[in-house]
């Protein structure tokens, strides 16, 4: 029987954070918002009105792309992908084709091959009997970071998408919200026998949260293995539990692509882009590498301080009042917010034996085997996720770095 191997890629839809839409002046904050409240003919696509590029949306684009590792196109322009979908009153949406704003970047091993620019459309609303169309979102500037196929397990994805979200959150482009819908994924799968790229691949829509991005991709896999290969456009159905066919997959030429007649090509010198370049600051693992090296960390505290970047801002501003490694331990095992209330717990910080933290390690190791199994394996989440459950069951008094030391001598 032929072992098959899944071969993904990714789509990864960004909301940017900006104040107006990407080519008229209506907000850009839909979320929440009385239906079509926020529409003006541009958006709407009405007869005679012209787009203006939100030049603030195309700087955040390439300073993302800059971020992944991109180059910069330095000629680029927009195009216009033509497909008829009530939610697209133009019957085209003003998007990115062959000369995108960034390529070839790569975010650990994924290498990405391009971040471009476009519209986002409205919303459909089902309804017993009717359809409603809310064009609030229509228009919101839409950043897509596609991958090239080379995931090959739901874990590379799972990472990825996750990493990707943090930087975003670095950057402060976006909230990349997947609950609010402003950053959505869309993965392509087909299966493999020879670690070849198939000939055809399934592109799964309407996937809207980490786990379900996770389920959609389990049942899909199982799926092909049991019904076969052809390419197909799916969506993830969270009553079914399941994919549900939408349509045949469409190939580039079926949106008849073509340069957007109303905006002029983008340049851009060298100056411009190191001005770019300049704003991006210091990214998530720079700094959890910079905290291991400065405050001597372990890399179990150093990944929980800098996971976003205002918690590692505020570690940084009160590093200086104690002992970093002591202060490290009470952020990560503790709700504080306010350097005051981090006085408290310094001067208030409980102790604890050897003998209890053994006996508390061991506890949860023998309640967790499938996490031990899990580390075994070469999932180091998995050692993060042990060390996570002492420090609870310790309430604060314990330090991740020795525990971490105790439960790696444990289990070897």
């Amino acid at each position: 029987m032929d072992t098959f191997k899944p071969i993904i890629g990714l789509e990864v839809h960004v909301e940017l954070a900006t104040a107006s839409k990407m080519f008229c002046g209506c907000p850009a904050d839909h979320f929440g918002k009385e239906p079509n409240t926020q529409t003006c003919p541009v958006c709407l696509g009405l007869p005679g009105a012209l787009p203006v590029p939100n030049k603030k949306a195309v700087e955040w684009t390439i300073m993302l792309g800059l971020a992944l590792g991109c180059t910069v196109n330095e000629e680029s322009k927009f195009d216009r992908k033509h497909y008829f979908y009530p939610d697209l009153p133009k019957g085209y949406q003003i998007s990115q084709y062959d000369q995108p704003l960034c390529i070839d970047g790569k975010l650990g091993d994924i290498r990405i091959q391009r971040v471009h620019l476009e519209e986002d459309t409205g919303k459909l609303q089902h309804a017993v009997g009717v359809s409603l169309v809310d064009f609030n979102r229509s228009g919101v500037p839409l950043v897509e970071v596609v991958t090239e196929p080379d995931f090959r397990s739901i874990e590379e994805v799972d990472v990825y998408v996750k990493k990707l979200q943090q930087i975003i959150r670095y950057l402060g482009i976006s909230g990349a919200d997947m609950e609010k819908g402003t950053m959505r994924i869309e993965p392509s799968i087909s299966l493999s026998t020879d670690g070849k790229i198939p000939n055809y691949r399934v592109e799964l829509k309407n996937v809207n949260s980490f786990r379900f991005v996770r389920k959609a991709l389990e049942y899909e896999i199982a799926r092909q293995q049991r019904e076969g290969h052809i390419q197909q456009t799916r969506g993830w159905s969270e009553d079914k539990n399941a994919t549900v066919v939408q349509r045949e997959k469409e190939e580039a030429h079926d949106y008849r692509y073509f340069p957007e007649p109303d905006i002029p090509p983008m340049r851009w010198s060298g100056r411009q882009i190191s001005d770019i370049r300049s704003q991006i600051g210091e990214l998530p693992d720079e700094k959890k590498e910079r905290f291991m090296k400065k405050y001597g960390l372990s890399d179990y505290d150093a990944t929980q301080l800098t996971e976003t970047r205002q918690r590692a801002e505020f570690f940084e501003e009160v590093a200086k009042e104690g002992t970093p490694k002591a202060i490290a331990n009470i952020l990560i095992n503790k709700k504080v917010t306010t350097k005051e209330e981090l006085m408290k717990f310094l001067q208030n910080a409980p102790s604890i034996s050897a003998d209890e933290l053994q006996e508390t390690v061991e506890r949860i190791l023998k309640e967790n085997p499938k996490a031990i199994e899990d580390y075994r394996n070469g999932k180091e989440q998995a050692l993060m996720f042990l060390v996570g459950q002492a420090l609870r069951q310790l309430k604060g008094k314990g330090d991740a770095q020795g525990i971490s030391a105790i439960i790696r001598r444990l289990i070897v």
